[in-house]
């Protein structure tokens, strides 16, 4: 297959990445291996070209945002001029978009369609299409994901801190108020909540331009694939195409010496959305339990630094719970193996998570939060269990079922598969990508 691929993700190496660039990574790799000629373009302050450990690597600049409608409109124009430059310079016979932002945006979309370029978008996170970037509504209940102005509108105002009946007040502002508002030259501070309506219905209208100019979208998870669907997308134009993982475990996990303390490990971004309280809460309320919990936090911007700081309030005076450095990902299956349990309590619903499958490539079992990607992978009292996400009773009740009984460990252990790797995607997006290039 003689064709050359740009691969978009929200950021890239050397910059601090996440899971997603590290999908992109893996893939980029694979594909180079099957003989895909594959470019990795990612946002940066900057133009510039380099390798990362062999991959050619080209970044385009991204501008401050000049207004509120940029940040969630179309996107940026200076992002844009620079992209269009990358596709001038390598003349891709296909674009994947891993994020969808103010700087991987609908202009990129466009910019590569109309030099007759297929595009192929694949969902990876719910900051995609909700405001609120969890797809729990009022941060407490599973959103079926479709986009409806009014209840958009005042569960991202509620998520930004306004109560609830002031949320759905302000949240009742026409647009054409908002509109009108931002040309008057009203902005910043409290005016952005009275044009949030405004705001929220110009990003519906941009996510709906991008899913019907894309040509294929691939869907990582059920709920994605489903949630595509309820907002009108032709199932035709979805794929579902589960994460995998750059390598496996070549031994299992280490066992639990009889009367030492369990070893638990949850990994991820210091975000309100990992739950990293939730869990420190439920340990702490188990004060005799025999258990090590370790998170390894990844402290992004001032947001990021602040939650760390509040988890390890949290947990002063509690020994048994220690804040680690974060691991490196291709070290995450190795540190794993040296853990009894992996935990995951997300509050949000999550495409994957990667760490779920590095987990069952390490032998350890997982205890998450019943929600999204982590209960399509993690089957109940098999390889894992399932508790209701932001419950602390839940978690508390699920760690001391963990301890009290002796033999679950084992038993979850044994119910574990070998994960799905990236080569089993690299083979299903060859197919495609020969599919969309051939049509």
């Amino acid at each position: 297959m003689a064709v050359k691929i740009i691969q978009v993700p929200f950021c890239f190496y050397p910059d601090l990445s996440g899971g997603t660039e590290v999908y992109v990574e893996a893939l980029a790799r694979r594909l180079t291996e099957l003989q895909i000629q594959t470019v990795i373009a990612a946002p940066a302050v900057s133009e510039k070209s380099y390798l990362h450990r062999g991959l050619p690597v080209e970044r385009f600049s991204v501008a401050e945002p000049a207004s509120l409608e940029e940040l969630y409109g179309e996107g940026d124009p200076v992002a844009e001029e620079s992209f269009s430059r990358i596709l001038e310079k390598h003349k891709p016979d296909l674009v994947h978009l891993h994020a969808f932002t103010r700087a991987v945006s609908l202009r990129l979309v466009r910019q590569v369609r109309r030099r007759g370029i297929p595009v192929v978008f694949t969902y990876h996170t719910p900051t995609v299409s909700c405001q609120r970037g969890t797809l729990m509504r009022w941060g407490k209940e599973v959103c079926d994901g479709v986009l409806r102005l009014g209840t958009c509108t005042r569960c991202t105002l509620q998520g930004l801190g306004i109560p609830r009946p002031a949320a759905d007040l302000i949240g009742s502002i026409p647009v054409p108020v908002g509109e009108a508002l931002q040309t008057a030259g009203f902005s910043g501070g409290a005016w952005t909540a009275f044009r949030m309506r405004s705001l929220v219905s110009r990003h519906h209208k941009v996510f709906r331009s991008m899913v019907g100019a894309v040509t294929r979208i691939v869907a990582v998870s059920e709920w994605v694939q489903e949630l595509l669907v309820r907002n009108g997308v032709d199932p035709e134009k979805i794929v579902l195409c589960r994460q995998g993982l750059a390598q496996v475990s070549l031994a299992p996990a280490l066992r639990r010496r009889s009367g030492s303390p369990i070893r638990i490990a949850a990994f991820g971004r210091m975000d309100p959305a990992k739950g990293f309280h939730l869990l420190v809460k439920a340990v702490k309320k188990l004060p005799g339990l025999p258990i090590v919990l370790d998170i390894y936090g990844i402290e992004q911007g001032k947001a990021g630094v602040g939650y760390g700081q509040a988890i390890r309030r949290a947990a002063k005076g509690d020994t048994r719970i220690r804040v680690c450095e974060p691991v490196p990902s291709a070290e995450i299956i190795r540190c794993l193996r040296e853990y009894d349990l992996l935990a995951v309590p997300s509050l949000g619903m999550e495409t994957g998570p990667l760490v779920v499958l590095e987990a069952f490539a390490a032998g350890v079992p997982v205890l998450g939060s019943r929600l999204g990607g982590i209960a399509e992978l993690v089957r109940d009292n098999v390889n894992g269990l399932l508790v209701e996400s932001g419950s602390v009773s839940e978690w508390k009740r699920g760690l001391d079922r963990i301890c009290s009984q002796p033999a679950l460990l084992e038993r979850l252990r044994k119910g574990i598969t070998p994960p799905r790797t990236m080569d089993d995607v690299t083979q299903e997006m060859k197919a495609l990508y020969r599919q969309v290039v051939g049509e």
